[in-house]
């Protein structure tokens, strides 16, 4: 299983996140970033939250209004374990339109020429 985690995380995360409902998200990577798009019907803008805690990609969304619909209301939540030296998480952008219900999310990655294993010490 550690195998499948480090050779694809994001297929890792989606098939062991527990309880809830769940819902349709799409992971694509490229040389660039980590884009992830997040469907989240029923939501807007202000119902969703999105934050980065200890290399781990928080989505929150939490619908305020009561729907028969039962997948476009409720509670959605989803942690997406990140490695810290690949991606930039002071840099993650996110992106909903309200009346579309999509979340968008990218995830810049670090270039391989501002990867550094040695970091210089101010000398006073």
């Amino acid at each position: 299983m550690m195998d499948q985690f480090m050779t694809n995380p994001f297929l890792f995360a989606s098939r062991c996140m527990g309880g809830g409902l769940r819902r349709s998200w799409d992971a694509k990577e490229t040389e660039d970033a980590l884009n992830l798009r997040i469907d989240m019907p029923g939501l807007g803008k202000e119902d969703v939250k999105v934050s980065v805690e200890q290399n781990t990609l928080i989505i929150k969304g939490k619908s305020a209004k009561k729907s028969e619909d039962e997948d476009s209301s409720g509670k959605y939540t989803n942690r997406i374990n990140l490695p810290e030296k690949i991606y930039k998480m002071d840099q993650i952008k996110a992106e909903m339109k309200n009346g579309v219900g999509v979340l968008k999310v990218l995830v810049p990655k670090i270039k391989e020429e501002e990867k550094s294993n040695v970091i210089q010490v101010q000398i006073d």
